[in-house]
């Protein structure tokens, strides 16, 4: 981790800056605000006491915001997996303040000082969010998860329940979790391989807020807990994909792997970092094997993230199997409404589905127009969130200029090669002909323009 000294405060003016030009929301309009108060208030009257069921909720520490409670029994060789949905669409009604504002928003925007909520903090991180704080509404999605890991949507429900613990990532011990926890992940990671699924995670890039009042640039590698947690949403997601898809009707996340050329040049980088990718070994199982702890590894991470093709929504049509190729299965968003538009409309429909009843038409309309929505929200989150890395490089480097650095050519495109810096948590761009991934090269910073979040390297010759 490295902390970033910031005497003239230019990261605050940064992100302030950052926020204009991605005209990311500074506040609610009073409309929304009074809206949101009044639903806040309404008393839930459709659903079922669950508060015996013992739920507890693993998110980030200082999360808020928390979509999903869990609680796991056991059922003959099956594990039942009660997924706990915060249930937005009870306070949000169609075409009103808060759902009309929300569609203008499309997600949630985290900054590292502060985010734009995807609805009033008086919903999001109060009144509907699972708190272990009183009884919250919720959806809850019964999976059923089969010895060899396959899932089964087995139900969904509107209930009361009441988490009885918030649960961190960096904290969490097992004796804290259902029993089954790690037992259910292990049998989700097993079909995954046996799909031939690639979803693993590289560490990311992330300028995080400490402790007193500063921040830090880092490359934060993920926690088992995280993975463990990342594969109930999974089973969840997926369970609730299938029945959306056998219904006709549904809003699903797609994603084409790296075609042929690009998984050639993965190879090439592979070997070029000193990783032995033996032939006939699929990227997927290739992928699966590889540590994030390991910077080579991790670079080649990164590599195969960049290569294949971005994520987006569709709407069910006839005669399509929607496909994420990440996953090798029928995927949806349904895990966090609170966050994302669209997963309320996919609680919506798959709780109507599970019900015997008519998808809404609100609903069925709204898959139609919610991939474009989603399209721009995402395309805004990501460039806010590189704008704010190349602002904290900046910083950290405003002092550094004609400094030598050690670094190791990640990949190589028409816009010359990327380079990851040795020895700090930085990514950029640099001028250098006959390099190819994995070589070592030493690089001088030769500019920093941090009003413009801007570094410029040049390769040392030698």
């Amino acid at each position: 981790m490295k902390t970033l000294a910031d005497p003239t405060n230019a990261l605050a003016a940064g992100l302030a800056a950052i926020r204009a030009q991605f005209q990311v929301p500074a506040a609610f309009p009073d409309a929304v605000l009074a809206a949101a108060d009044a639903a806040a208030r309404r008393a839930p009257d459709r659903h079922v006491d669950r508060t015996a069921l013992p739920f507890v909720t693993l998110d980030p520490a200082t999360s808020t915001d928390l979509d999903q409670a869990f609680t796991i029994e056991r059922s003959g060789v099956d594990l039942l997996l009660r997924y706990a949905i915060a249930d937005t669409s009870w306070f949000v009604d169609d075409g009103d303040a808060i759902d009309a504002e929300a569609w203008r928003r499309g997600t949630t925007f985290y900054l590292p000082d502060d985010k734009a909520g995807l609805y009033p903090p008086v919903l999001s991180e109060d009144t509907a969010s699972l708190l272990p704080t009183g009884r919250r509404p919720a959806v809850i999605f019964s999976v059923r998860v089969a010895a060899d890991g396959a899932v089964r949507l087995d139900g969904a429900e509107r209930a009361i329940i009441r988490s009885v613990a918030k649960l961190a990532y960096d904290r969490v011990t097992e004796a804290e979790l259902p029993d089954g926890f790690a037992e259910l992940a292990g049998r989700i990671k097993a079909a995954e391989a046996r799909r031939g699924a690639a979803r693993v995670d590289p560490p990311e890039q992330e300028v995080a807020a400490t402790k007193d009042g500063g921040f830090a640039l880092h490359f934060r590698a993920r926690l088992d807990s995280e993975d463990r947690n990342a594969a109930l949403s999974l089973a969840t997601n997926m369970a609730v994909a299938d029945a959306l898809q056998a219904h006709h009707t549904g809003l699903f996340r797609v994603m084409a792997g790296p075609d042929a050329h690009a998984v050639s040049r993965l190879r090439h980088t592979a070997r070029a970092f000193g990783l032995t990718w033996p032939d006939g070994v699929t990227l997927a199982d290739f992928e699966r094997g590889l540590d994030g702890a390991d910077a080579a590894q991790a670079a080649v991470m990164l590599a195969i993230r960049r290569a294949g093709k971005g994520a987006s929504y569709v709407p069910w049509r006839e005669g399509v199997t929607p496909w994420h190729e990440a996953m090798a299965a029928t995927y949806a968003h349904a895990t966090a409404p609170l966050r994302r538009l669209a997963d309320r409309y996919v609680v919506r429909a798959a709780l109507a589905i599970a019900n015997g009843q008519a998808v809404p038409h609100a609903v069925t309309d709204a898959f139609g127009r919610l991939p474009a929505v989603m399209a721009r929200a995402d395309t805004k989150g990501g460039q806010i969130e590189r704008a704010v890395i190349d602002l904290a490089e900046a910083v950290m480097l405003q002092d550094e200029v004609g400094r030598e650095f050690a670094a190791v050519v990640t990949d190589v495109d028409e816009r010359g090669a990327r380079i990851q810096l040795r020895d700090l948590p930085v990514v950029a761009r640099v001028v250098a002909e006959g390099v190819r991934p994995g070589d070592a090269v030493g690089v001088r910073l030769v500019s920093v323009a941090v009003g413009e979040r801007r570094i410029g390297f040049e390769r040392v010759k030698g």
